[in-house]
């Protein structure tokens, strides 16, 4: 699964109850506000069930054309065919839509309302990551993606049974697993808070029914369902963010008040050289930290894997990642532009200081409701647009996890071919028990408070030792399967501790990051700011640990422990037995064929031979002509 976004949390202290000096009797007041902002009409709810039903007739449709086309050539049709088509749509997707459905999988509602609040509250420093997709995308283009497809696998985890062993390949998938069940009840619950916002509709009836939707659509039309959904989805939550800052902009004064304001609060900033690894965010954690933190995020997730697995050659999947870069960068710079709108919009009436907004993850709600709260429909757009790309994110996981219940939980262990009936049942099966235990756990995540912050990063915590595992197989022959394990599992312990330790040092007010000036000197209502006592050794300096790197440092830390315990102790047990077992070069990465070119490698050797039932239950078909 994709790394997940910080939740951007500091330490303010006051030292008095501060009232607002030019609020006057007749002013509003905090609650009046509140209650003023909570307009969801009958055109907003409208706007937001057809985003609904759209989904779930595009669900219908295509599981209904799949049944029929099974249907016809039932007694022809080989073993697996419907999962083929279910999983990885037949391996004949088109590239524009598998393209969009990427970046609709990576842009989460965490990401629209945290990159924005990013820049409110920190700057624009964060924007300079757009330099880490392109450098994810040279390593994808090279290395990773010409292994996949030419082995033209269901599973991305498939990938390590056939490099390493049986034991790698249960062990990544229940990596990949853990980590989206801790992912998915955030994904659904964040979306859900800010329909809470603006309708006053509880949570918990909000999270069961978008996501049984969800499941719905998923469950019935497949792969072919989740990336057209992705398509639709996309674009109404491309329109929404687009009609906010177009609105915005205007509201403000155009571009260059917006321009004006931010380089008066410091917002805008050039790259900042520092080497120090404890920052938050430098040029050098952007070209050196964030590159790996994005290649984890695309190389070693089923969900990703999975889309570029569903096209018919390595060209066109090699399109669909270039789409993927160009989108991902597009929606981002949008993202960028509504931050630094939202500060202009508030430069000198901070929502956080006076309370208007209770968390930072509020304040974009806030600001639609308060740009669009006269413009029926438009508060309706942007909620369909949050929970649009949650939905994206969501039927993604969904669907990468039936394919890993099927190929890596079931097949491998069945001692007999599965039917056709048992691999549908199987398929959907999953999806819906998947879909209820992340309504379960969205329960729980509303409970957590500050350690929701923890969930989400000891879920990523698992990404560093996957995407180990993957660098070892493709760039490291040297490595076993006995290296690999005993890596992957060090670097899963190793990541568990530093993410604790990292998340407790914030929660305990020992890591704090430096924020923008705020300033809530106009103010057009009344307010109150709770006072508390300064604590003078919160000021003193604390000795910096490796705990303390920048959390885009982390995933590259991970990797870098599990190649490093991997390789040792491949070398170990190679010279303690002796025996040099050669390994197929579709496994390894073309730059490291290339390199071996000369060593006595056989034409074609499968470094674990499979049994006769993972044959019999292999998705793939002949790989057409490149």
């Amino acid at each position: 699964m994709k790394p997940t976004d910080e939740e951007y949390t500091d330490s303010t202290y006051y030292d008095a109850t501060v009232p607002n000096e030019n609020a006057g009797s007749g002013q509003q007041t905090i609650e009046s506000i509140h209650r003023s902002l909570q307009r969801f009409e009958w055109p907003d709810y409208l706007v937001f069930a057809l985003m609904l039903l759209i989904c779930i007739v595009i669900g219908i449709l295509f599981g209904y054309r799949d049944h029929r086309k099974h249907k016809r050539r039932q007694k022809a049709a080989r073993r697996d065919s419907e999962a083929l088509d279910y999983l990885v749509g037949g391996r004949k997707m088109p590239i524009y839509p598998v393209a969009v459905s990427l970046v609709a999988s990576w842009i989460s509602g965490i990401s629209l309302l945290g990159t924005s609040t990013e820049i409110y509250v920190y700057g624009t420093q964060y924007c300079y990551i757009v330099f880490a997709v392109i450098i994810m995308g040279f390593a994808m283009h090279h290395v990773f993606l010409p292994v996949f497809h030419e082995l033209q696998i269901t599973s991305a985890y498939e990938y390590l049974q056939r490099r390493f062993d049986q034991r790698m390949r249960l062990f990544g998938s229940i990596l990949y697993t853990v980590a989206c069940l801790l992912w998915m009840p955030i994904v659904i619950y964040v979306p859900a808070l800010a329909f809470n916002q603006v309708t006053g509709l509880s949570v918990h009836v909000v999270t069961p029914i978008v996501c049984m939707i969800c499941v719905f659509y998923t469950s019935i039309g497949g792969l072919k369902a989740v990336v057209w959904t992705d398509v639709i989805q996309s674009a109404i939550t491309l329109l929404a963010l687009l009609a906010v800052l177009i609105k915005g902009t205007y509201d403000v004064g155009g571009p260059m008040e917006v321009l004006k304001r931010n380089l008066a609060g410091d917002r805008l900033e050039t790259p900042n050289w520092d080497p120090d690894p404890t920052l938050r965010h430098s040029i050098w954690i952007v070209l050196v930290g964030a590159p790996v933190w994005f290649c984890y995020g695309v190389s070693s997730s089923q969900d990703m894997i999975q889309r570029f697995l569903a096209l018919p050659t390595l060209a066109d999947a090699r399109k669909a990642l270039k789409g993927f870069i160009v989108g991902w960068i597009v929606v981002n710079v949008v993202f960028f532009l509504i931050g630094l709108l939202v500060y202009a919009t508030y430069d000198h009436c901070d929502p956080l200081t006076t309370q208007l907004a209770k968390a930072k993850d509020q304040l974009l709600p806030l600001f639609v409701m308060q740009t669009f709260g006269a413009y029926h429909g438009m508060t309706g757009v942007f909620v369909a647009g949050i929970f649009s790309a949650a939905l994206s994110s969501l039927s993604s996981a969904l669907n990468a996890l039936s394919a890993i219940t099927l190929e890596d939980f079931c097949k491998p262990y069945c001692k007999q071919p599965l039917t056709e009936r048992q691999i549908s049942y199987i398929m959907r099966g999953s999806v819906l028990v998947y879909g209820v235990l992340s309504v379960l756990l969205s329960i729980v995540v509303e409970h957590l408070g500050t350690v929701m912050q923890l969930t989400m990063t000891l879920s990523s915590a698992s990404g560093a030792p996957l995407f180990g595992l993957f660098v070892m197989g493709t760039l490291m022959p040297w490595v076993n399967g006995t290296g690999a394990l005993y890596g992957g599992v060090t670097g899963l312990l190793v990541m568990l501790y530093t993410c604790f330790k990292a998340q407790y040092s914030i929660a305990s007010g020992s890591r704090t990051f430096d924020t923008k000036p705020i300033s809530v000197e106009a103010c057009p209502y009344d307010f109150n700011v709770t006072i508390s006592a300064i604590d003078e050794s919160a000021f003193e300096q604390v000795e910096k640990s490796f705990y303390h790197m920048s959390y885009m440092y982390f995933t590259l830390f991970g990797t870098s422990v599990t190649c490093l315990t991997g390789t040792i102790i491949s070398l170990l047990t190679k010279l303690r037995s002796g025996n040099k077992q050669p390994i197929d070069p579709k496994l390894l990465a073309p730059c490291i064929r290339r390199m071996q070119k000369s060593s006595a490698l056989p034409a074609k050797f499968q470094a674990v031979p499979m049994t006769d039932s993972d044959k019999q239950g292999e998705l793939s078909e002949p790989s057409p002509e490149r």
